[in-house]
């Protein structure tokens, strides 16, 4: 089996096993935590840097980190990317230079992951329908570039191999939202993917440390990228209190020690003892 055909195969079972059916995926950082357990981070990155996936040996966790961006689809598409890498294994693969089988695959997997072909089936045109047009519907409703929606629009028989390369070639997503009326859409998905976004998980647990007494507001917003007054704020208008209770285990072990997150929390603890 080709890498392509393996990545399409892993795709397609992550999405029967996760009851995902054909449908477009719309909060991929949580289906990735959800299915997987891994924790996922949206942090600042440098410029071409757009993603990693790292296992701790100790502690058996998955860590995702993403880059900050304001491209929504291409985040979405090195999140896939990433998670291709962690469900084959390819930790180690991760640090090859070049196109090897790892990352053929990895693409392949992102690529059916976002748009499965049986997804296509009830977009496909009528014979004279404006390609440009059902182009930005794919990819309004996918949420994935014009480039990885033109090759699925191809595979499908949509548009020919000379179509996908022109388009390819002269359309961006922000032009399609313009020209098609959904450019308020996409700026709000642009303003979502270039905020940091710290792991659920991490979240989660900090929130209960809050709730104990053991974890400052300055780590709450730390992690959520707003103030320590907005964070107590928002807090109590949640009805989150500091009560007298055990809390539950905060393991550092759990975090990678490359995460942008963990010098903030253990800074926010130390501040707070």
């Amino acid at each position: 089996m080709s890498n392509e055909a393996e990545g399409r195969a892993l795709a397609a079972k992550f999405r029967k096993e996760h009851g995902l059916g054909s449908r477009p995926i719309g909060d991929l950082v949580a289906v990735v935590e959800q299915a997987t357990g891994a924790m996922v981070d949206i942090f600042d990155a440098p410029r071409d840097e757009h993603g990693l996936s790292i296992l701790d040996p100790k502690t058996g966790k998955v860590f995702i980190a993403v880059a900050r961006t304001p491209h929504p689809m291409r985040q979405r598409s090195s999140l896939a990317h990433e998670l291709g890498h962690v469900l084959s294994h390819d930790f180690a693969d991760e640090i090859a230079c070049g196109r090897n089988a790892a990352e053929i695959r990895a693409d392949a997997f992102a690529r059916h992951l976002l748009i499965p072909q049986e997804g296509l089936k009830e977009m496909a045109p009528p014979p004279g329908t404006d390609i440009t047009a059902t182009l930005s519907k794919i990819v309004q409703r996918f949420l994935v570039s014009p480039k990885i929606a033109l090759i699925a629009m191809r595979d499908f028989g949509i548009v020919d191999a000379s179509q996908c390369q022109a388009l390819g070639d002269l359309v961006t997503t922000p032009s399609l939202a313009l020209r098609y009326g959904w450019d308020a859409e996409y700026r709000a998905l642009a303003n979502e993917s270039n905020s940091r976004r710290a792991p659920q998980q991490l979240l989660s647990r900090a929130v209960a440390g809050y709730q104990c007494g053991v974890v400052s507001p300055v780590t709450i917003g730390a992690l959520r990228g707003v103030s320590p007054q907005r964070a107590e704020q928002d807090l109590r208008e949640a009805g989150v209190v500091p009560h007298e209770e055990t809390p539950p285990p905060l393991n550092w072990e759990d975090m990678s020690s490359g995460s942008p997150w963990a010098n903030d929390v253990r800074a926010g603890a130390a501040g707070h003892a």
